[in-house]
């Protein structure tokens, strides 16, 4: 799948209910042209889907988003890491005006985006790695792991492809790296953060609607995991036309909120039974809520608006789009990549790859 519209980190994919035991490592990194007022270039690193650091080229410093991570690392960690971006940061800048060159660019706004990672199934040992890079929403270039060499859509991608499959020894340092530091990384910091990773947090659903003769929206939010599987029932029998299903997304205290749209109309619903039911590892039985306009939350409503709570969550939005980044991202099959770590305390955990040219 191809990189959509302005999304949140959160948006890179979701992990379905029986993928528990599959923990991740991911980097993020996003280079911006054209874009007032906002960071030039922005690294955000994650485990398990929660945030872990931060790093833009304002600031210029690396930020440990989670107390635990802390104890992962020594103290000098933060500011290797914020030396190792700058250089980074001045290699995406410059790339991305190369990048713009091939496609006969000159103004309006851009991005250039590398994910590098690993995934490791902690039950059956399992892993797999990722990394890739994408431009104003596109896929530009990936790596074959297998294969040992690069995957380009574009010719404009191609011309990046034939000078990089050419370095062998680089590509043999990117599957080592995928293959073991990354997993030697992921099985780090799951051990000093499984109580947070492994938490199980309930959600709270809700149906909304702007107004009476609008959809109905089912509204799942503050769980964790990001699992979350929400569906709709007609008469008691699943429904799958005239059904949205949102993106999960994540709020500012970390955990998420979820939305799926019943497409009918009210004498539909109210000839007959629409019910929306949820289901999430917190939960000791399934959540259903059925479709009348008792139970629906709509502006007409005295305390609280539809309208407000919508606005709660545009705001929570918006705070965590500054927080961390608001990566444009797009979604390679179902599968989100990383950057370079090493396992030694006294290195690294940035990827220096992204000195090299497209």
């Amino acid at each position: 799948m191809k990189m959509g519209n302005l999304y949140l980190f959160g948006l890179l994919w979701t992990v379905n209910l029986a993928s528990a035991r599959t923990h991740s490592y991911h980097y993020f990194y996003t280079a911006t042209a054209g874009i007032p007022g906002f960071p030039e270039f922005v690294v955000v690193g994650m485990v398990d889907g929660e945030q872990i650091s931060y790093y833009d080229s304002i600031s210029k410093k690396v930020i440990p988003r989670q107390e635990w991570v802390k104890g992962a690392v020594d103290a000098d960690f933060w500011r290797r890491n914020a030396q190792i971006l700058l250089g980074s940061q001045q290699s995406f800048k410059a790339n991305i005006e190369i990048v713009k060159q091939r496609f006969n660019q000159t103004g309006g706004v851009h991005t250039l985006q590398q994910m590098v990672g690993c995934e490791w199934d902690s039950e059956n040992g399992t892993t797999d790695g990722f990394w890739q890079y994408g431009y104003d929403g596109e896929d530009f270039i990936s790596f074959d792991m297998k294969n040992m060499r690069w995957n380009a859509p574009s010719p404009q991608g191609g011309i990046t492809k034939n000078k990089w499959d050419s370095n062998r020894d680089e590509n043999e340092q990117k599957k080592s790296y995928l293959t073991q530091i990354c997993i030697d990384w992921v099985k780090k910091y799951v051990g000093y953060g499984r109580s947070t990773l492994e938490r199980k947090v309930p959600p709270e659903v809700s149906l909304l609607q702007k107004d009476p003769s609008s959809p109905v929206t089912c509204h799942a939010s503050g769980f964790f995991p990001s699992g979350i599987v929400m569906s709709w029932q007609k008469n008691g029998k699943d429904l799958h036309e005239d059904v949205e299903l949102g993106e999960t997304l994540p709020n500012e205290d970390g955990t998420f909120q979820k939305m799926s749209r019943l497409r009918v109309k009210p004498e539909d619903w109210k000839r007959d039974t629409y019910t929306c039911t949820v289901q999430h590892k917190g939960l000791k039985e399934d959540i259903v809520k059925k479709v009348y306009e008792e139970e629906i939350r709509t502006n007409q409503e005295k305390s609280p608006p539809v309208a407000i709570i919508i606005g709660v969550v545009v705001a929570v939005l918006l705070v965590a789009v500054i927080a961390i980044a608001g990566f444009m991202v797009w979604r390679k099959k179902g599968k989100p990549g990383f950057v370079p770590a090493n396992t030694s305390d006294d290195r690294s955990d940035c990827s220096t790859d992204s000195l090299v040219k497209a």
